[in-house]
């Protein structure tokens, strides 16, 4: 398992670094070994045992990104606990909901968070102790550690039940309230070597970490793939485009993995400076579709093909492009090995042939367990025949490649007729004046649904309502042009850059 390999290089190679944390404000940095982060994991465990953590319990790390996160979630891992990484962007009423959903025995959260949990601790009867760490010497995770020995906890097991959940990560929720996936040491096991077959993923990779940790592409993608191949992942607390171009330079590093919207920042931030990341061996874009006109940009820019790939919070990574092949423009790839991908009629479920557009479901090992605390809709995500119903839309070209069309959840359909937003979406980013747009389906008492776009304009560009929908029709059947062009500042996002379009239904569809 992902734990065992750990421990393997922490033997193997002790003295090779594992991270390297990068300041915030400067650039020193704080190289940790594998063998110190085997101490330190260690030393954690030792921490929580004293608190009475025991298997099966749910630990929160509402922290920002540094050392205390990987070390807690790790630990919390070893002893055979749940993990829960929560983002620490989220208002005290959020984080109440994950508590007490979660039934989680112990936070570990920031300053400001303090007062604001201890106001609801009456209605958190799970939770036994808010646990503050801080850059403050008061609250520093060194200081929390310090009455602890690695040795305490040196005698403890690695977990022996592959199918025991280690992590919960909470949906976006498109629908209701988030749900809590859990995930098994067999399914972040499998995937990770899913991947590490599919990227060449090697000891002597280094990776540039922009990403948060609290979600699955930073977390498990990113920072587990680098542990599990023995690699050594930079660290960087925050994305700032300039200091991420002068890392991928001048390191060099080998593996950088982001969202299209920090793509799109790295491309325009060297628009008067000549970089080349030739010398990197993978690229790659996730967690929400990569525009066309970006995938060339950046070819354009830095001489590399970005590969772009696709995955959810149940399954990890389902699609990649080759990493020495075919990596297509507007596509997601090929099934990762061990994983089994399949096209159904959206109503039937029955499998659909080639170039037909239906449900994306997904089959494996990689697939989670359930949602927590939910059997209902842990049966309803999936089939009889056990393939997870991931609720998007794609199809499956003749030699294999997939090509995601949208959400089922945000399928429109006008007048009997289906239209799938990303294809007006595409057809809007033709136009000169638009920088992005978010196409959604509002009711309407003649069509069922009317299309409506909202568009993001370039800055200085001038356009009309009228002037875009003619120029959408041009390329566009009638049932697929915009009803309505609403033109907005900017389109409102999650911590991945997905655009979060049940809240501009919410907004734009009253």
């Amino acid at each position: 398992m992902f734990l065992d390999r750990l421990s393997r290089h922490c033997l193997v190679v002790p003295n090779k670094t594992a991270i390297e944390l990068l300041d915030e404000y400067s650039a020193t940095e704080q190289r940790i070994s594998y063998s110190q982060l085997e101490s330190a994991v260690l030393q954690t465990m030792a921490m929580l045992r004293s608190k009475g953590v025991q298997p099966g319990d749910r630990v929160a790390i509402q922290l920002r990104k540094g050392l205390p996160f990987v070390y807690l979630h790790l630990a919390v891992m070893r002893l055979g606990a749940i993990s829960l990484p929560l983002n620490n962007g989220y208002s005290a009423h959020e984080l109440a909901y994950f508590l007490q959903d979660s039934g989680a025995r112990l936070l570990f959260a920031e300053p400001h968070m303090q007062s604001a949990v201890q106001s609801m601790v009456a209605e958190l009867p799970d939770l036994q102790e808010c646990i503050v760490v801080g850059e403050t010497p008061e609250h520093a995770f060194e200081r929390l550690l310090a009455p602890y020995s690695p040795a305490a906890a040196s005698h403890i097991a690695l977990p022996d039940n592959p199918h025991a959940t280690c992590l919960m990560i909470y949906t976006s929720g498109t629908t209701g309230r988030p749900k809590g996936a859990e995930l098994t040491h067999r399914n972040l096991t499998a995937n990770l070597e899913s991947l590490h077959e599919a990227w060449g993923w090697r000891s002597d990779d280094v990776l540039l970490h922009v990403l948060p940790l609290f979600h699955v592409h930073g977390l498990w993608v990113a920072l587990h793939g680098a542990l599990h191949a023995g690699a050594t992942t930079i660290l960087a607390p925050k994305f700032d485009p300039m200091q991420t171009l002068d890392l991928l330079v001048r390191r060099p590093c080998s593996v950088f993995m982001a969202v299209p919207t920090i793509h799109r920042r790295l491309v325009d931030a060297a628009h008067a400076e000549r970089y080349s990341l030739r010398h990197m061996r993978l690229i790659t874009s996730g967690s929400d579709r990569l525009p066309d006109d970006l995938f060339a940009q950046f070819e354009k820019t830095f001489g590399v093909r970005l590969l772009e790939r696709y995955g959810m919070s149940e399954a990890g990574m389902v699609l990649s492009n080759s990493l020495h092949g075919e990596r297509r423009v507007g596509s997601v790839g090929l099934p990762l090995p061990g994983v089994e991908v399949r096209i159904v009629d959206l109503e039937t479920e029955t499998p659909l042939p080639d170039n037909q557009v239906g449900e994306v479901q997904v089959r494996g090992a990689n697939v989670f367990k359930g949602y927590w605390r939910q059997p209902e809709k842990t049966a309803a995500a999936f089939t009889a025949d056990g393939w997870l119903r991931t609720g998007d839309l794609g199809m499956r070209e003749p030699d294999g490649y997939f090509t995601l069309k949208g959400r089922s959840k945000d399928l429109i359909i006008s007048g009997g007729y289906n239209v799938h937003p990303p294809e007006v979406e595409l057809a809007l980013a033709d136009h000169p004046a638009v920088e992005t747009s978010a196409v959604i389906g509002c009711p309407d008492a003649e069509w069922g649904e009317r299309v409506v776009a909202l568009v993001v304009l370039r800055a200085g560009a001038v356009a009309s309502e009228t002037e875009m929908i003619a120029f959408c029709r041009q390329r566009l059947a009638a049932y697929k042009t915009p009803k309505r062009i609403v033109f907005v500042d900017a389109l409102p996002r999650n911590a991945m850059g997905k655009v979060q379009k049940t809240e501009l239904r919410r907004l734009f569809c009253a």
